[in-house]
């Protein structure tokens, strides 16, 4: 039998997910509760409905079929009540005007394949592959490695995005079928960590540092936030430790070749409106992404510790 995981998204021709032309399976659930997160759908393992107030006509035809009454208009406002939702899908099904979505649908690793291979053309082409994201795809851990490994199964290159804050065994079990692995480092100081996340570093860094004496093909991803990582000192511890754990590698006799990359990916907006769509506070709302030119400093800054950087 299949197994099934919790599918948020896939998305394909992706171009910033790994090398070439891929396509891109977004599993919900994470460990962290970053308040920047560009994709707040898949913090929480399970479905949900998202709720966009403007795209609604005010028909009411979804408090109509809800079972639960969790919708109601009252001086022609529509109010969601998330807390009575039981998320059947029902209201979502009767909105033509989508201001009502589901995000998050049980899929089973056959489901996905099939629509994975409808591009197997263009990742021959590119060098590209798939790459599973989310969300954390740790946390369904046992889907994304059997998805994994029929990739594999396939020829495809496979990719993993991650925070890995998840126990060694789980990711483990994943890399005998993982090409590439793609994981944050947001923070060096555990303190500061936990007050931008919620969770320690110890496990993530602790992650990181086994994968590089074993030699996996890595790149490291910061997200440069505002009064979070946004200064030259702390982009440099980080990017100190990524130079200590390479060199346990090349001790190891790996990366022969090619050397973990650090990427460092400027904050952006583009989120908002799925925080509010979810109920939830964007605490980023009127913060501005980093200029080019603090890009470039925290960049320099990095490639001090003689380490490849890339930044878009």
């Amino acid at each position: 039998m299949s197994l099934s995981g919790i599918i948020f998204n896939i998305q394909r021709f992706s171009i910033h997910d790994g090398p070439g032309i891929r396509t891109t399976v977004f599993l919900k659930g994470c460990t962290l509760r970053c308040f920047w997160c560009h994709n707040p759908e898949g913090m929480h393992r399970q479905p949900e409905i998202q709720f966009y107030p403007d795209r609604c006509l005010g028909d009411a035809e979804c408090a109509r079929v809800c079972p639960e009454k969790a919708h109601a208009f009252t001086d022609d406002r529509h109010v969601f009540q998330r807390q009575v939702c039981s998320v059947c899908g029902e209201c979502v099904e009767s909105c033509y005007t989508s201001a009502l979505e589901l995000t998050g649908r049980s899929q089973t690793v056959d489901q996905v394949m099939t629509e994975v291979l409808e591009d197997r053309v263009f990742y021959q082409r590119s060098g590209g592959g798939v790459t599973l994201s989310g969300g954390d795809p740790l946390v369904q851990h046992r889907f994304s490695g059997e998805l994994l490994k029929r990739c594999r199964q396939e020829g495809l290159h496979t990719a993993l995005e991650t925070a890995a804050n998840c126990l060694w065994s789980d990711l483990e079990g994943l890399l005998p079928f993982t090409d590439l692995v793609m994981m944050d480092i947001k923070h060096m100081d555990e303190h500061r960590h936990r007050l931008a996340t919620g969770v320690s570093n110890r496990r993530i860094l602790e992650n990181a540092r086994k994968l590089a004496e074993r030699g996996q093909a890595l790149i490291f991803r910061t997200p440069i936030v505002p009064g979070v990582n946004d200064t030259a000192a702390e982009v440099l511890a980080i990017a100190g430790f990524v130079r200590e754990i390479t060199q346990a590698g090349v001790s190891n006799g790996h990366y022969a070749a090619q050397t973990p990359v650090l990427e460092l990916l400027p904050f952006h907006r583009l989120a908002a409106e799925k925080y509010t769509s979810l109920g939830l506070e964007y605490r980023l709302r009127h913060e501005q992404p980093p200029e080019r030119a603090k890009m470039e400093e925290l960049a320099q800054a990095a490639q001090a510790q003689g380490i490849p950087v890339r930044w878009r």
